[in-house]
């Protein structure tokens, strides 16, 4: 199994769209075997996606996520662990003992302007890949 966290500086990044890194963890037996810290190269919002399914991940652990993006994941099917905070090790070690707490329902913590919620907006600032 492979288990991807959005990652910066060892800690858990909350925004995934704006993610730059993922940290990857292969899983055998229940136990992390290997891990490598990838780069996004500049793809954000939807695409991050099909990066992710691109690298065999079946589980994602991040922070704030919004719609377009749950639904690309969800297509690709990688199972989502929203709503953490904190080491991005120790988070996937608690998945693993299946004491991870993630709040399913976190949407997109983050605010793009006035007026900005993250189900509806004109995409002028992310050209229109984030999904909405």
């Amino acid at each position: 199994m492979r288990i991807a966290v959005t990652y910066e500086a060892g800690q858990v990044f909350q925004h995934f769209g704006h993610s730059t890194q993922f940290k990857l963890y292969d899983v055998e037996d229940g136990k992390v075997i290997s891990s490598q810290v990838v780069d996004t190269n500049g793809s954000g919002h939807g695409a991050l996606a099909g990066l992710l399914q691109a690298h065999g991940v079946e589980a994602l652990i991040c922070g704030g996520i919004g719609g377009g993006a749950r639904t690309a994941l969800a297509q690709a099917g990688i199972q989502l662990y929203p709503g953490v905070t904190g080491s991005a090790d120790e988070s996937v070690a608690a998945l693993l003992a299946d004491t991870l707490a993630f709040d399913p329902n976190t949407v997109c913590a983050h605010h793009h302007g006035e007026g900005h919620d993250c189900s509806d907006h004109d995409d002028s600032h992310c050209g229109g890949h984030c999904g909405h």
